[in-house]
């Protein structure tokens, strides 16, 4: 590989971060504003969980009447901390192929600063739920492991070139974090051929790679891992760096380790 330029990261500023109304984080909006203040964070974007049609044990995102109250709450604080730090009110939206419309119309009815794409859920025929990929649940992670990681891996990936392809997005979100509670699995030559698609989509698409640094305590590294950062550096894509948080203390956590993976 050529030698290439050190990416444009913004370490002040963190693009992908979550609060209350998503069911499965802690503290206040208000508390992730003043933390990300306290560690030298300028511009924070809250980056909120859309789904359409998903059957799962529990909400883990925002109802329509929720995104009106993040809203009124963003906006409150965009006001109160006006000139202190730049605070954003955006979106991660979850694919579901066949609400693919509703979901289309849901991202074009909000003025989103961000809008992030994922895909945390996949339907399995014969469960009247869909599958958590990103879920702890031992229910989750047998289920995982019975239909097999090689074909769910791929069925993933094939649902985030179709998201990035219908959706009117920004950037993709912790694009190799699903099973990331499957020890012992690994990309295979038919997953790196798929991720190579995906990212040449994005390209033409104008879309930025998230730097997700939640992969740390989980995994050692970031999502995606480097590999992959190196693939789209080659092919010129953007980068921006999520902290992926889901209480206030992680604000930008793990952000001081990334310089050293482009040297």
């Amino acid at each position: 590989m050529p030698d290439l330029p050190l990416p444009a990261l913004d370490f002040t500023s963190d693009g992908h971060v979550h609060t209350p109304f998503c069911n499965h984080a802690e503290g206040s909006m208000e508390e992730y504003v003043q933390s990300a203040i306290s560690s030298g964070i300028t511009s924070i974007t809250f980056l909120e969980h859309l789904e359409a049609n998903i059957h799962w044990k529990k909400r883990t995102w925002l109802t329509d009447e929720l995104f009106d109250t993040y809203f009124t709450e963003g906006g409150q604080l965009q006001k109160r901390y006006a000139g202190r730090i730049k605070i954003g009110l955006g979106v991660e939206c979850g694919w579901n192929l066949e609400h693919r419309q509703q979901l289309r119309e849901r991202l074009l009815a909000r003025n989103w600063a961000e809008i992030g794409i994922s895909c945390h859920f996949l339907k399995i025929p014969e469960h009247s739920n869909h599958l958590n990929l990103f879920s702890r649940s031992e229910e989750d992670q047998q289920l995982i492991i019975k239909l097999g990681t090689e074909e769910l891996f791929s069925r993933y990936l094939n649902a985030l070139e179709e998201a990035v392809e219908y959706l009117p997005a920004t950037k993709l979100c912790h694009l190799d974090g699903a099973m990331r509670h499957i020890k012992g699995w690994s990309l295979t030559s038919r997953h790196l051929k798929q991720i190579d698609s995906l990212l040449r989509l994005m390209k033409e698409k104008g879309m930025k790679l998230e730097i997700n640094t939640s992969g740390f305590p989980l995994r050692g590294e970031q999502f995606p891992a480097l590999p992959i950062l190196l693939k789209a550096r080659t092919l010129g894509l953007e980068f921006i760096m999520g902290s992926d948080a889901h209480r206030p203390r992680d604000v930008g956590q793990e952000f001081q380790r990334i310089p050293a993976l482009f040297k």
